[in-house]
């Protein structure tokens, strides 16, 4: 992950801020006029060309946006919450030397006797970036004029090209880890108005400096956005817009990178300035937890044998494990109470079998089952087969690690079709006798079992699909960190897809704290410290400087870093389910400091008019169903979608809908008629769409306000 610490961007010869700049670099006099501070209504205006004449027709304008790219990370976020959003965008690599020259007939043409602008809106790696009295940096401005478009210089330094004071002129320079700044009250009518107010900058690790920043007192014609206090009194500009010689350009004066908390907070509204208002792809912030194995037992960690006794990779264990770990009534009475209190609502991934099992091994009583059942209404629940076996290969367990087995042969031995359908069946048939309300497309087999798993079952189960459609599966869950990708199961009677989940790392094999810390500290500490060393091998992890504290290390060191993962989840747009185990709803409740941690940050940052979003498995599956289309509809060039006035049309392949965002006030046409369209979120309006019946196009009005 880039940290953020780029001190100087764009060309390097530049003098570093609180040294007076070439005067190349620092015309304010040149650019003239003013533009009012951006508000709401301002990022839906109508795009009339200045230069044009009372009786032109009206320009076309393209859906697209023009990503210039100088390989620097402030650009790369910024395409990254474009593609992520499924925004179209055509990407200028400034380092390939074979790469098309930016002039008046790349930018613009004419379309059916109408002037057109290709691209909506331009993102540069700053606000000079082709060389500030280039040829090109001259069409560009020009094009910018004649059409309207707006510009993010994505990351610059505090001078007065860009409408900021230099820092030594009462602004600063410097590390901003931990820093608090403000969004603005120009920033919360315009732009960013689905944040809260304040926004802290990530300081995840003090021995390293995360992100640098420039902040300038604006100057005429600049509208700050997000500020912060500086010494001596006033405050300084991070983000604004500056508005002059009848462009708009939205200055960003500090580094960052896709996934730093700050940037990702920010991104939704750099887009809405961006596309001002109207544009191709919506995102949401998305977060549902999955609670696997709800009426099962949980096996328990042993740490003086480092290892978990009921695994078959346990040396020194029996194979039977003792002292499971398991929700009570008391546990269930807490799960209702603070999902009431957190207004979050969790979903129940439950094994009827194992419910019944233990109340024949307890005397015929359950009192858990029994409080879960009567508080059904408040969970969502999802089929996790009635026992919970192992649904892929027939396991050869007389080896460690395990690996399938086999026939005299060679064949591979799977579990049948009609294992594989009684135990989806009959734990469906359960829940629907006790009156819990189960939706039969949703599925998770236990461990993901049945799907391919690395490294001994390389394939899914040949018997799985048949099974799914049997029992009418459409969505069966698969783990994230082995396949991010959904994928489709299919056979002659039909076809389900996966649905990816994310696991958090609260693992499934402990009920206290100090259990959790001592697993944790094995996995990720180096041989020398005790731990496995799986942290010197694997290459996508890193070592614990030192093995974390039994008695706060989850507190201090796991919930933070498990909470600030599952929000980076979020605020990326990501709607796959995170999942857990029950055992984390037990004994101290390892799982509940973890969301709150979520839910209170998230909620910190954001205004009410951006909730979080709490989809069903099934949603989750349509939804990355249909972005699958999009971007590949996309890639095909199969999409056109422009505006002229305030009329937006779009067109996309048949059966692929179309996400489109907009403003409140937005109608779509019908073939009679208008109706208000898409849904509110963060200030916008937004959907997945397509066109009317005997309509090709899907038709919106924007209001003109």
């Amino acid at each position: 992950m880039d940290s953020g610490r780029i001190r100087m961007p764009g060309n390097a010869s530049r003098t570093a801020p609180g040294d007076r700049a070439p005067s190349r670099t620092a015309r304010p006099g040149s650019r003239t006029g003013r533009i009012a501070a951006l508000a709401a209504a301002a990022l839906i205006a109508t795009v009339v060309p200045s230069a044009q004449a009372a009786t032109a027709p009206a320009p076309r304008v393209d859906l697209t946006v023009l990503v210039v790219d100088d390989g620097g990370s402030a650009v790369g976020a910024i395409t990254a919450e474009l593609k992520g959003s499924g925004v179209p965008y055509r990407r200028i690599d400034l380092n390939d030397p074979n790469r098309p020259v930016l002039n008046q007939a790349f930018l613009s043409d004419t379309v059916d006797g109408r002037p057109r602008a290709k691209y909506q809106g331009v993102v540069l790696p700053h606000e000079t970036a082709f060389g500030p009295d280039s040829a090109e940096q001259t069409a560009l401005r020009a094009y910018e004029r004649t059409f309207g478009i707006p510009q993010v210089d994505a990351y610059t330094w505090s001078h007065p090209g860009v409408g900021l004071d230099y820092t030594n002129e009462g602004g600063m320079s410097g590390v901003l880890d931990g820093v608090t700044t403000s969004v603005t009250p120009a920033g919360q009518a315009g732009p960013f108005r689905y944040l809260a107010g304040s926004l802290t900058f990530e300081d995840n690790d003090p021995a390293i400096a995360e992100s640098y920043g420039y902040a300038g007192r604006p100057r005429a014609g600049y509208t700050s956005y997000l500020d912060l206090p500086v010494e001596g009194g006033g405050r300084a500009s991070l983000v604004g817009e500056y508005a002059a010689d009848g462009r708009r350009e939205l200055v960003v004066t500090f580094a960052y990178n896709q996934y730093q908390r700050q940037f990702r907070a920010l991104a939704r509204g750099i887009v809405e300035w961006l596309t001002q208002g109207v544009h191709l792809g919506q995102s949401r912030n998305y977060l549902s937890v999955h609670v696997d194995d709800v009426f099962a037992p949980d096996a328990r960690w042993d740490p003086a044998l480092d290892c978990t006794p009921g695994d078959f990779d346990c040396a020194g264990d029996d194979g039977e494990g003792a002292n499971p770990i398991r929700m009570t009534a008391a546990d269930a009475q807490y799960a209702a109470a603070w999902q009431k209190a957190s207004g979050f609502t969790l979903d129940m991934v439950y094994n009827g079998g194992q419910g019944e099992q233990w109340k024949a091994e307890h005397g015929g009583s359950d009192p858990l089952t029994d409080r879960l059942v009567a508080d059904r209404a408040q969970y969502r629940w999802i089929n996790h087969t009635y026992t919970h076996p192992f649904l892929g290969c027939v396991q050869d367990n007389t080896v460690v690690p395990w690996r399938c087995a086999t026939d005299a042969r060679g064949n591979t031995l799977w579990v049948t079709r009609a294992e594989l359908s009684a135990q989806i069946r009959d734990n469906h048939d359960w829940a629907v006798r006790k009156g819990i309300a189960v939706d039969r497309s949703e599925l998770v087999t236990g461990e993901h079992s049945g799907l391919r798993t690395l490294p001994q079952q390389p394939v899914d189960n040949p018997n799985l699909a048949g099974a799914l459609a049997d029992n009418g599966v459409k969505w069966t869950g698969s783990d994230n960190s082995r396949e991010p990708q959904q994928r489709a199961l299919t056979t002659a009677s039909g076809a389900a897809k996966t649905v990816p989940r994310h696991p958090m790392n609260v693992y499934y094999n402990v009920g206290t704290a100090a259990e959790m810390a001592d697993e944790y500290n094995w996995v990720y500490t180096s041989r020398a410290d005790g731990g496995s060393g799986i942290c010197e091998s694997n290459p996508a992890s890193t070592c614990l400087p030192a093995p974390l504290p039994l008695a706060t290390g989850y507190a201090d060191h796991i919930v933070p870093q498990e909470a600030r993962t599952a929000l980076s989840h979020v605020l990326g747009n990501d709607p796959r389910p995170h999942y857990v185990h029950q055992s984390n709803l037990a004994e101290e409740r390892l799982l509940y400091p973890v969301l709150d941690r979520v839910l209170a940050d998230y909620r910190g940052l954001f205004a009410p008019s951006a909730p979080l979003v709490n989809p069903a498995q099934r949603d989750v599956g349509t939804e990355l169903t249909r972005r699958t289309a999009w971007d590949q509809a996309l890639a095909a060039g199969k999409v056109t979608a422009y505006r002229i006035g305030t009329t937006v049309t779009v067109k996309a392949p048949s059966g692929v809908t179309a996400p489109v965002t907009a403003p409140e006030g937005t109608r779509k046409k019908l073939l009679l008629g208008t109706t208000a369209f898409g849904t509110a979120y963060a200030g916008t309006r937004s959907a997945w769409t397509s066109p009317e019946l005997l309509q090709s196009a899907v038709t919106l009005t924007i209001p003109t306000t």
